[in-house]
């Protein structure tokens, strides 16, 4: 079955945001949207609504003098007044009726998120493939670089969405690490558990029952680096970082483990040495047997 029309249609590669109005003391629906959204300014919210770009689920406009309704869903458009250019472009690898897989460029964030809109993966690929239904099936985070996967239609979204679960999709890493000749060794495979850390960027191990798993091959070794096959066997946030870090040899260039660095400080010529580097997976809607490879590689630094 086809989801219900959203009350704004896809703009410049952005589909509404939504916000759900909860009980509360607010006269009017605008003044909520001024206390809940401080970032934007008065000014800002009344221009918006007078341009009829604030929309409720029933798809009637909100005005300004509209009192506040609770429960009630609201659209609008989010917007930013400036974004840093990422100066890296994706690649699609593949298109059908069905899946779009893109090749990600690292710095890039796949859905829209804080200070990143248009410089985001899923709106760079709704302008340019005019496909406002698109959206990613996984993630992979925004520093690292490799595949990632869309779902065209949203009557067989499902379908795909279920394979990262169920465990159906086998996914490749590769990473550049540092290492010591006759020092450093690593397990075949590493399980831990990982929690969430003090700081909402991290995430950590503590004792107890591992919930992430990791497959980890030395594929070559020399001049203090290695370079790593990882296959995740679980999909926790962060996972290959973390268990990296943990066995004493953390990805080449990461902002986040085992320093966190300032926010604002990317450096795009040194990206995290991490690559979503290929898929496989049976397809549900078709039944044919998918396998995907990034055309990006890593390579351990020069003699």
């Amino acid at each position: 079955m086809k989801p219900p029309r959203l009350p704004l249609p896809t703009r410049d590669g952005v589909g509404p945001s939504c916000v759900g109005l909860a009980h509360g003391p607010w006269p009017t629906i605008a003044e909520f949207l001024v206390e809940r959204f401080p970032a934007i300014t008065r000014e800002a919210w009344l221009e918006r609504i007078a341009a009829g770009d604030v929309i409720d689920e029933h798809h009637v406009p909100v005005t300004v003098q509209r009192r506040y309704e609770s429960p009630l869903r609201v659209y609008y458009y989010r917007t930013l007044d400036a974004e840093v250019t990422i100066p890296f472009e994706e690649q699609v690898l593949f298109q059908d009726d069905q899946l779009v897989v893109v090749d990600k460029p690292p710095f890039l964030p796949v859905t829209p998120t804080g200070k990143y809109l248009q410089q985001s993966l899923l709106v760079r690929l709704k302008r340019k493939l005019k496909l406002d239904d698109l959206v990613p099936l996984h993630r992979i985070d925004r520093s690292t670089s490799g595949l990632v996967l869309f779902s065209v239609r949203p009557e067989t979204r499902g379908a795909y969405q279920a394979m990262f679960p169920q465990r159906r999709i086998a996914k490749h890493y590769e990473a550049v690490v540092p290492w010591q000749d006759g020092v450093s060794s690593v397990p075949e495979v590493y399980r831990s558990r990982l929690v969430d850390d003090e700081h909402f960027m991290r995430v950590k191990e503590e004792p107890g029952e591992p919930n992430s798993e990791t497959r980890i091959v030395v594929r070559e070794a020399r001049g203090g680096q290695a370079l790593l096959q990882l296959s995740p066997v679980t999909g926790r946030k962060h996972q290959l970082r973390v268990h990296c870090m943990a066995l004493g040899m953390p990805i080449v260039n990461d902002p986040i483990y085992p320093v966190l660095m300032p926010e604002n400080t990317d450096d795009f010529d040194k990206p995290l040495q991490l690559l979503a580097k290929s898929v496989a997976f049976l397809d549900p809607v078709t039944g044919d047997l998918r396998n995907f490879t990034s055309p990006r590689s890593l390579s351990l630094a020069p003699r």
